[in-house]
């Protein structure tokens, strides 16, 4: 159901944020992911099959523990957008985005007229009709933010197209498959690749649009922050969960060897 955006809103208000990915399509991660402390996460469509019915629960659980919760759609389709939006997502990450018209298709998508043609439905994100529908929409303009995925040489190229766009709060990198539009795939540390990551946020800078970096190592993250970024996605959930169980059973193991002496 539509309530404050805080990761918006924190941004609004000069704080750093951190978010996840999600990509286990379960609202019990979710929920996690928010009791952890992270400010956002990203519930991907694009690379994992989630149902309808589970990535609405996972929305849900987001709510319930104050986590704002972002849709990472698989292309800019306005249908794709429309379910998740309805579902009560706060915001839709696009991959792929390369051009100035597939950002205005984007915030068309996203907005109730005289903004966009998002169409109206008065399900769980407008509370099921409880509030007047018109404060609905009008609140809902203001709450759902537009974010494109720049991750290709092409788009590098047009990120200034793509970011001029009125209606579009975010940008987030794409390193990896940037990496393998410039014919070096996963080298995502390279210099080629972070040349082309500067160049979509010197974009960003001059279009007064928020930059989302995600580090890869610590060493990224203080590049950023001395660059003034103050939006982080910190990799995915089944990264974070298999790097702490190895590590986890790598200790134990350790422990057990010593016991033994």
């Amino acid at each position: 159901m539509l309530g404050t955006n805080r990761l918006k809103q924190k941004l609004g208000e000069g704080e750093t944020v951190f978010g996840l990915l999600c990509s286990i399509p379960s609202p019990v991660v979710v929920e996690m992911v928010g009791c952890a402390g992270f400010d956002f996460v990203i519930i991907d469509t694009e690379h994992v099959l989630v149902n309808p019915e589970t990535l609405e629960n996972m929305i849900r659980a987001a709510e319930a523990v104050g986590l704002t919760a972002l849709v990472r759609v698989s292309e800019p389709n306005p249908k794709e957008i429309l379910r998740a939006l309805d579902g009560g997502a706060l915001g839709i990450v696009v991959p792929h985005v390369e051009s100035r018209e597939q950002a205005e298709l984007i915030v068309r998508a996203c907005k109730y007229g005289p903004e966009g043609s998002r169409s109206l439905n008065s399900g769980r994100a407008g509370t099921f009709g409880k509030h007047d529908l018109t404060e609905y929409i009008r609140r809902a303009n203001e709450e759902i933010m537009a974010v494109p995925m720049i991750e290709s040489r092409s788009g590098v190229e047009q990120a200034d197209a793509i970011l001029s766009v009125p209606g579009i709060d975010m940008v987030l990198e794409g390193a990896a498959d940037l990496s393998q539009s410039y014919g070096i795939p996963w080298q995502t540390r390279a210099p080629l690749v972070k040349a082309g990551l500067k160049q979509s946020y010197e974009a960003s800078l001059r279009r007064g649009v928020t930059y989302c970096a995600i580090p890869r190592a610590m060493e990224d993250y203080e590049e950023w922050r001395q660059l003034g970024v103050r939006a982080f996605v910190l990799g995915d959930e089944r990264g974070v969960s298999f790097r702490a169980m190895r590590a986890h059973l790598q200790s134990f193991a350790a422990e057990v060897q010593a016991a033994k002496g």
